[in-house]
């Protein structure tokens, strides 16, 4: 049996002539230079984004010292959920002052969120000792847990809430 190559049809050889194109493009790249630089690089190219991100620190708040960072003229928006403080300024349109959540800014929304209840008597006075949640069900535990477990896997945790008098 020898070797033939048929040529007979058109696709064959259209195929046959792309492949030698290909390799040859391959082993023997363009060695010309671009005439034009890209535009998008004509300023100068770096890695270094435009500002630095503000640095968060791990602290400790108390829910007076938690209270200022409701996002109140565009700051930073800290909410505590069973002792974790969570920063969710990057959800500002759900935990911002007009957001639908925007009550728990600055605020431990620990039994709101277990409830799943926005009122705004879910939350205790921040003046008030912290709400030990002794009379939570198991099922509104079990929900409170999985919205500690949302916010950790969606926010930074930047610190743990204490009594006031603690910090």
């Amino acid at each position: 049996m020898g070797l033939t190559l048929d040529f007979g049809t058109p696709v064959n050889t259209a195929l046959l002539v792309y492949i030698l194109y290909s390799v040859q493009r391959i082993i023997f790249p363009s060695t010309s230079k671009p005439t034009t630089i890209p535009n998008e690089f004509k300023a100068g190219y770096s890695w270094m984004p435009k500002s630095h991100p503000p640095t968060v620190l791990y602290k400790t708040y108390t829910p007076k010292s938690l209270e200022p960072f409701s996002g109140k003229d565009g700051g930073r928006i800290l909410l505590a959920i069973d002792g974790i403080v969570f920063d969710v300024t990057a959800g500002r349109n759900f935990y911002g002052p007009d957001g639908m959540y925007g009550n728990f800014a600055g605020r431990d929304a620990s039994r709101g969120m277990a409830k799943q209840s926005f009122d705004l008597e879910m939350l205790t006075p921040i003046d008030q000792p912290l709400d030990k949640l002794d009379d939570l069900k198991s099922d509104e535990v079990e929900n409170m847990k999985g919205w500690i477990e949302h916010f950790s896997n969606k926010y930074i945790i930047c610190g743990k809430l204490v009594e006031n008098g603690q910090a």
